[in-house]
């Protein structure tokens, strides 16, 4: 089942990050997808304000794998977005089950490399209003489905 929810605001859309990572537990993976300039990066911010990760979270583009350690729970932030797909040799799958969160932006561009229990999460431009958006969350296992009706 999806999960549906449009912000209106930069500040929504880290509202929504913030109330997901309320729900947080280790070995959570967030698979995000969107164009560019749809909030990915906004997205996971807002996650680690929560977290309480003193560290400048920024996009992880050009270095792939950003560890951030100073919060609640180590955060594994990945841009997949420049690897093709050709993510073997990275050693990605590890980061799933070292007891932190791993958010992946572009996850759809790495299908195989993902876990079967995750979140993901698309973010759409509306196209009408340049900081409206719609987030649709799918939930696969058990833990993602409860997360989700918590949080909305």
């Amino acid at each position: 089942m999806d999960y549906k929810i449009t912000t209106y605001s930069e500040e929504e859309t880290i509202e929504l990050a913030q109330n997901i990572e309320s729900e947080k537990f280790p070995n959570m993976v967030i698979c995000l997808q969107g164009d560019l300039g749809t909030g990915k990066t906004i997205f996971t911010k807002g996650f680690a304000k929560a977290m309480e990760i003193d560290e400048e979270v920024t996009s992880p583009t050009f270095n792939i794998i950003k560890e951030y350690t100073s919060g609640e729970l180590p955060l594994y932030h990945m841009d997949v977005y420049r690897l093709d797909g050709k993510v073997e040799d990275l050693g990605i799958e590890e980061y799933y089950t070292r007891k932190g969160v791993t958010i992946i932006e572009w996850a759809d561009m790495i299908p195989d490399y993902l876990p079967d229990k995750r979140l993901d999460i698309k973010i759409k431009n509306s196209g009408e209003d340049e900081d409206k958006r719609v987030i649709i969350l799918t939930p696969h296992g058990k833990k993602y489905e409860e997360l989700c009706e918590a949080v909305l």
